[in-house]
């Protein structure tokens, strides 16, 4: 049986400030198998977003098992934000897309 996803405390936060810049956020925290917490649509585009919190120690911000697996296997577009700014660079194109160095 799976267990609930865990939110990341600034979920919230990056959700809110998205929708403010006219994007639509799907929450896909709960699909699980290690699929990004968000799928987020702005300018015609999908973006895969897995949040993690920027104010929790780097050891506790890394991806879990499954996350790793779905990352690398993923031939397409997933980032990992750890702030609102950093979602907001994502979606406006000023931030590099695919980022291994988090795995």
């Amino acid at each position: 049986m799976r267990r609930a996803a865990k939110t990341d405390a600034n979920a919230s936060a990056i959700d809110s400030v998205l929708i403010a810049a006219g994007a639509s956020v799907a929450k896909t925290d709960a699909v699980g198998s290690g699929f990004p917490d968000r799928v987020v649509g702005f300018g015609d585009k999908n973006f895969l977003l897995e949040y993690k919190d920027g104010k929790k120690y780097p050891s506790q911000r890394k991806l879990n098992s499954q996350q790793v697996k779905w990352h690398e296997a993923w031939k397409g577009q997933v980032t990992i934000v750890h702030t609102p700014k950093e979602a907001l660079e994502v979606i406006f194109g000023l931030r590099i897309l695919k980022i291994k160095a988090d795995i």
